[in-house]
Formats: structure tokens, C-alpha cells, sequence
């Protein structure tokens, strides 16, 4: 059997509970096929038809991704400039954050912000990101830090070992609300609670940033609200041992609110 089939046959015993589980990085819920998509070991056909011709919740949330990621094919095909230029050319004209510290510190998941820490660090080191975490961090580098998608979209595609380019590019403008679902006016991930909602107890965080493994889970998504005698007591100073948030996501807010503001008007 190859390891493409073992991994789907894997798969098979959990994708009744796919809808339930696929958003929470910390457990088995997601399929793992995203490679052998990408490189063709295993047919979109047969995975399709098998989740098709099941009844559970799961397998018809399972499809609807299945769904999503041939939609970015025929969009990319039928509107190849999307390669390089937002999918509604109105929005060709964002004025982005020339930030190049800010992009630093998210490529090497120093942001300040565990979640999005933890995924990139994830990115480096496995050559794979959680897709929940996908959005998070597409999220956080568009609306948080005004950095032009583009530049997330090319550092994704050097260090993704499953790039393919239509989803690459579908997923980052979804994120930047620049594609052809564009809802910038509350498309913008808060990453402080999506790491409440998805990581609870802070397992995952826990794994990519050490740092952080001793800091209560009360803390643990929002480590600089802790004083100085509660990091002391977890051994950890925020601001040295692991650093404060590059920015404040309330304002940051705000102003990629404004920057799709002066577009619309």
C-alpha cells in the first residue's frame, strides 16, 4: 500500500468526526492528504466519490473542501492574473505597511502572539501549517500587520512541501479579503481568541513555543498580561524570554479597517 492510500485509509475511520475536529491543531482531525494532493499520488476523484457516496456530517464538510480547493483551480485558470494581482482589481490599490522588521518577526514566529508563533514555527520546522492556522496567520499578517499578502503568499510557497499554487493563492486572498469572497469588514482573525477557541488548554502552543510551556493556561494566550511576580513564578519574563506583541490588535484593527475604507470610497 502506498503512502498516500495508508494515510486515506487512515483517514477514513475519522472522517465522520472531520467537521468537529479539523479546527483544533492539537489533535488528529485533518486528512494529512494535502501533499499527495499537490503532487498527484493520490486521485481527487477517488477521495471525492468516497466522500460522496458516505452520509456523515463529516464527509460532506470533508467535500466541501475537497470543493474549495478545485474552486481555486478554475479560478486561477479562468483568471490567471490572480498569480500576481488581487482577484478584485479595486484592491490592487491597498496601500500596504512597508514593514520589513514586522515581516521578520512573523516569518520567524516572534510576533508576540502564541498562536500565530506556533504556526509558523510549525511551517518551519514540518514544511506543513494547520489550516485553521493558515487563515490565523494569513489573517495576522494582512490585517494585524498591513503587510502585502503577496509577500505571506511567497514565504508560504518556499516553505510549504505541499505548495500548489491556485490553493496558495485562494487561501492568501481569502485572508486578505482581496479575492472573490472579499468581506474585509469582519474578516479579521482576533488571535488571542481563535487561540482560545481552537487551543484551549494550550497543547499546541506548548509544543512550537517552549518558552511558554510553564505559563498557566489562563495566561498561556496572552502571556503579557501576566505581572512580574506571575512570570517569575512560571520562569519566564515577557519581553526577554519571549517577546511582547509586535503590535496592538485593537488598533491594528482599526486600521486595516481604514485602509479598505479609502478604497470603497
Amino acid at each position: 500500500m502506498s503512502g498516500a492510500q495508508a494515510l486515506f485509509r487512515d483517514f477514513t475511520e475519522r472522517m465522520a468526526d472531520y467537521g468537529a475536529k479539523r479546527d483544533f491543531p492539537a489533535i488528529k482531525g485533518t486528512s494529512y492528504l494535502s501533499a499527495h494532493l499537490r503532487f498527484g499520488t493520490i486521485s481527487i476523484r477517488q477521495l471525492a466519490a468516497y466522500a460522496r457516496a458516505r452520509s456523515s456530517s463529516g464527509a460532506a464538510t470533508w467535500l466541501s473542501e475537497l470543493i474549495w480547493r478545485d474552486f481555486y483551480h478554475a479560478i486561477l485558470w479562468h483568471h490567471p492574473r490572480v498569480a500576481t494581482q488581487c482577484f478584485k482589481p479595486a484592491f490592487d490599490a491597498l496601500r500596504w505597511e512597508d514593514a520589513p522588521e514586522l515581516f521578520a518577526a512573523w516569518c520567524a514566529g516572534r510576533t508576540g502572539y502564541p498562536l500565530v508563533d506556533a504556526a509558523m514555527r510549525q511551517l518551519s520546522y514540518a514544511g506543513w501549517m494547520h489550516n485553521r492556522l493558515r487563515m490565523v496567520t494569513a489573517s495576522f499578517l494582512t490585517k494585524d500587520l498591513g503587510v502585502d499578502w503577496r509577500r505571506g503568499e511567497a514565504w508560504f510557497a518556499e516553505k510549504l512541501l505541499d505548495f500548489d499554487l491556485a490553493a496558495n493563492n485562494g487561501g492568501w486572498q481569502w485572508a486578505a479579503s482581496t479575492g472573490c469572497d472579499a468581506q474585509p469588514w469582519f474578516r479579521i482573525f482576533n488571535p488571542v481568541t481563535q487561540s482560545e477557541k481552537f487551543d484551549a488548554e494550550g497543547r499546541f502552543l506548548r509544543r512550537y513555543v517552549p518558552e511558554l510551556d510553564k505559563v498557566p493556561q489562563k495566561f498561556i494566550h496572552a502571556p503579557w498580561t501576566m505581572s512580574a511576580t506571575q512570570q517569575a513564578a512560571c520562569g519566564v519574563s515577557i519581553g526577554r524570554d519571549y517577546p511582547l506583541p509586535v503590535v496592538d490588535h485593537a488598533a491594528a484593527r482599526e486600521r486595516t479597517l481604514a485602509r479598505f475604507k479609502a478604497i470603497r470610497e
